[in-house]
Order: structure tokens, then C-alpha cells, then sequence
């Protein structure tokens, strides 16, 4: 059952209130007001937005992203930079068109992690950007104990062991592409990539350089025994920065391109999960769940151990906080992908939100103990299975298993970040496409035990990035109390209440 709320504290610094939304903004509102645009390079959709002071999206506009494949290997993939970029500016120049660009203050971009590219001394790329999809990289982090002990690069960098992690692109790289380590001048992270052609300044932002697995935990900057294992220099990445703070102003070119004025600040901003968590509100004993094509469930910590080797699971990692000083301990796992997977080969024959609705009304009339399937869904290292099958069962139990199963991995990572975190969970906060499905909220509510509190903005990444850009900006002393100042819905999910 959901309980709706309009006061009352939600996690964190946030407070409840009536959903205010781009459709509830008059035409020529803002045009008074200041905004900052977010510019968010998703793995499936581009958009850009223009937010203002109190959190409101005043103008919006998308296109679909994705990755080209390798000519001669269909399982590698790249991202398009140029084509991902070009799609970016004609999403920023519509909205633009939407609102009066005096009003402009900063701009900010925030990208998916792990993925960058070689640069040459004039700044060109050498290398395409390969995508974290990509399979390359499994060979790689089979390959890691050739240079290094994995376990104790898990103990110094807090990342977990993910084949699209930097350090094994970089392996690859060593082994098949070593005359880029002779002719790069640079090493520069996607998000980073998208500041630099705004700006002309080379940085790396500290947010997508701490999902790398090439860094150190504790000094928060890169680990000189993972690099010198792998034959890298530190001098090949750029300066480090955090979210917040100003990369430069944006240049005339790339403003004619946007459709925004020349000259407004560009904000380092960096790992849309790192937003996601910090405009929720995450606490420690808070934590948030992002769902979307992954489940990613952190916590906010001022400090952390990490456990041995032996204790620490293949799906947790710890990544930098968007605060210097601050880690992620992290649980995360493929989710709505493995949802997409049941809906390609199960529902072929339908298409769009005809699909999804299908796919929830079936699952709901299931029988609650999926007549005895279960679905693991740990599919991206190939260790996913479904069990005890029988004739009757239909493909709505079938999805319905499949939710279980999620809800089931999970648990047991809730179970993994108490123990890590030192905090006992009394309830979670829930952000990301994943919300949309109402039953698998119910669903994870009934196997955590717990209140899911769902917040109602869907767009909770470029809102935590609008914090930063209004705090760079200046318009707000710190991102603390920008976020004090958007004021979101939520929902409360109850469990053992039938949804």
C-alpha cells in the first residue's frame, strides 16, 4: 500500500511538499528568475533541463542514446562522443527556446561512470570511448592478477571487482593498444571529456575518477601501486576536482552551439549515481536505492573500513562522495536490464508503455510464491538462472520471480552495507525509473521488511547536479543548502500490504 505524504521530513535535509513539476509553470514565469541548465549523457537517454532556484524543471528536452559497435568484434562497444555531443546541444538550443537565457547562471554535465578516453597534447581523442556494456574488458579482469593482486586493489581503491571498470580498460589497453601509453598526453573521463570541449580545460572529475578502481581510497587521489602496476603515470590525468566547483567559463563556440550565452560558468558535476544519492538525502542509516538499468544502493559515510577480502562480496564497492572526504559504500547489480530482457523475449509482441503495463498487470495476478520458481538475476557475469519450472507456469509468474529475485539481491545488500556502514536500516529511500513499478515497490518493501519512501520527482540525478551548479554558480553558499531549498514529494510503500 502507498501512503502519501505533503509534510514531514524526507531523508535527509529534504522536506515534503505538493508536487511542483514543469507542467505547473506558467508560461513566462521564470523569466525573472535564474536557472542553470544540466546537461545528463545517460546510457539510454540524452536530456538537458533547465532548473531553478527551488528545484523546479522549467524547460526539458531529450533524445535516445546508446553505443555503436565494434566493426569487426559486435560485442565491444563505443560511445559516439561527437554524435552523443551533438545531441546534447540540440536538446540544450530547445531549451533554450523554452526560457528567457538571461536568466542562465551555470551549466553542469553528469555522465555515467567508469569510461573516458586518451587525448593527445592538442586536446584530440586518440582512442574511441569505450562503453562500460562493452565485453573487452572480461578478459581484462582475468588478466589482473598478471600485474597485481586483485584483492589488495580492492582494499585500496574500495571499488569492486566489475569488468567495465577503468583499471581493466586500461589492461586491455596495455595489451593490445600499448602505443597509446607512448603517444597520450592525456587520460580524461567522460564527463570530463564534455567539460573540456565546454571550456577548453583539461580536468578529471573526482566523482567519475573515484569509480575507476585505480585510486586510493583514503588519499582520495590516484593509487601510485595500481598505476605503476599497470606502467601508468600519474602525470597523464588532468587535475582533480570536485562537484562544485567552477571548470571554466563556457567559450564562445560551444555557447553558439548550446544556444546559451557565452561566458556563464561551467560546473564540474561527474557520476549521475553520486547526484542521484546526494539530492535524495541520503544518511547513514537512510540509505538510497537509484533503479534504473542498475541497482545501485549506497550510503553517505564521513568514514570507512573496508572489510577483508574474504568478507566483501563481488557486487559491493565504496566510491567518493560528492563532498572531498566523503565515501559511497555501495551494493550494485543489473536490474531493469534484466526486466528489459524478460520483456524482449517474453512480450515480443508488444511494444512501449503497452508492453511494461502488460507485463506488471500479468505479474500482479501471479500467485505470490510464483508457484515455486525463483529467477537469480546475477545475468551480467553469466551466473543468472531460473529454477523450478513446471507447465503451468505463464510468463506473468515468470516476471513476477524475476522481481522477486531482484528484491532478493537486494536484501542481501542492504544486509552487506549495515554491516560495512555500521547502521541498521529502518527504512529506504527510492529514486530512479525503477519507481514507476509500483509492484516492485511493494515487492522490495515486503522482502526488506521495511517503508520504501519513494520520492515523486523522477528526475532526482539532475536535480542533485542543479545543487551543485546553483552552489557554483553562487546563488546558494554550498549545495547543502540548495538542497535545503528544493522541496520534493514522496511516497510511503508499506510492507505485508498488497499493492
Amino acid at each position: 500500500m502507498t501512503e502519501r505524504h505533503g509534510g514531514g521530513p524526507v531523508a535527509g535535509s529534504l522536506t515534503a511538499r505538493a508536487a511542483v513539476g514543469a507542467a505547473s509553470v506558467r508560461p513566462g514565469e521564470i523569466m525573472s528568475q535564474d536557472v542553470v541548465i544540466v546537461l545528463d549523457c545517460g546510457s539510454t537517454n540524452l536530456r538537458a533541463m533547465a532548473v531553478d532556484g527551488h528545484g523546479r524543471i522549467v524547460a526539458r528536452s531529450s533524445e535516445k542514446s546508446g553505443t555503436e559497435p565494434d566493426p569487426d568484434h559486435k560485442d565491444w562497444h563505443y560511445w559516439p562522443f561527437e554524435g552523443l555531443y551533438d545531441k546534447l546541444c540540440r536538446c540544450s538550443r530547445d531549451v533554450a527556446s523554452q526560457i528567457d537565457v538571461r536568466s542562465v547562471r551555470a551549466l553542469t554535465v553528469t555522465t555515467f561512470g567508469g569510461d573516458g578516453s586518451f587525448l593527445d597534447a592538442d586536446g584530440r581523442m586518440l582512442f574511441p570511448v569505450i562503453s562500460w556494456k562493452c565485453t573487452r574488458t572480461l578478459e581484462s579482469q582475468r588478466h589482473m592478477s598478471r600485474y597485481i593482486d586483485p584483492d589488495r586493489v580492492v582494499q585500496i581503491s574500495g571499488v569492486g571487482h566489475f569488468s567495465f571498470n577503468t583499471l581493466n580498460k586500461f589492461i586491455w589497453f596495455r595489451e593490445h593498444r600499448p602505443d597509446l601509453f607512448d603517444t597520450a598526453k592525456h587520460f580524461v573521463f567522460v564527463s570530463s571529456l564534455f567539460t573540456h570541449r565546454l571550456t577548453g580545460r583539461l580536468t578529471n572529475d573526482a566523482t567519475l575518477v573515484g569509480t575507476s578502481q585505480m585510486t586510493d581510497l583514503k588519499t582520495q587521489d590516484f593509487s601510485d601501486a595500481i598505476l605503476s602496476a599497470v606502467g601508468v603515470d600519474r602525470s597523464l590525468f588532468p587535475e582533480l576536482i570536485f562537484p562544485g566547483e567552477v571548470v571554466g567559463p563556457l567559450l564562445a563556440g560551444a555557447a553558439d552551439a548550446l544556444g546559451l550565452p557565452a561566458g556563464i560558468p561551467v560546473v564540474s558535476a561527474g557520476h549521475d549515481t553520486q547526484f542521484a544519492i546526494f539530492g535524495a538525502g541520503a544518511a547513514p542509516n537512510r540509505p538510497v536505492l537509484s533503479s534504473g538499468t542498475w541497482e545501485i544502493l549506497m550510503a553517505r559515510c564521513a568514514s570507512i573500513d573496508i572489510p577483508p577480502p574474504d568478507a566483501i562480496d563481488d557486487a559491493f564497492t565504496c566510491e567518493w562522495d560528492v563532498l572531498r572526504g566523503h565515501y559511497n559504500p555501495g551494493f550494485q547489480y543489473v536490474a531493469s536490464a534484466v526486466i528489459e530482457w524478460i520483456g524482449r523475449n517474453m512480450y515480443g509482441e508488444l511494444a512501449g508503455s503497452a508492453k511494461y503495463e502488460a507485463m506488471i498487470a500479468e505479474a500482479k495476478a501471479a500467485p505470490a510464491d510464483c508457484r515455486g520458481v525463483t529467477v537469480d538475476p546475477n545475468m551480467l557475469v553469466g551466473k543468472g538462472a531460473i529454477a523450478n519450472l513446471s507447465l503451468d507456469v505463464d510468463r506473468g509468474t515468470l516476471f513476477r520471480a524475476t522481481l522477486v529475485g531482484l528484491a532478493g539481491r537486494l536484501k542481501h545488500g542492504l544486509g552487506v552495507l549495515e554491516t560495512v556502514g555500521g547502521f541498521k536500516a529502518d527504512e529506504l529511500t527510492l529514486v530512479g525509473g525503477g519507481t514507476r513499478n509500483q509492484l516492485w515497490t511493494q515487492i522490495k518493501a515486503d522482502t526488506l521488511g521495511i517503508p520504501v519512501r519513494t520520492l515523486e520527482e523522477p528526475e532526482i540525478t539532475v536535480l542533485g547536479a542543479a545543487m551543485f551548479a546553483l552552489k557554483g554558480a553562487g546563488i546558494y553558499a554550498s549545495a547543502e543548502e540548495a538542497r535545503e531549498a528544493f522541496r520534493l514529494d514522496c511516497r510511503y510503500t508499506q510492507p505485508g500490504v498488497p499493492a
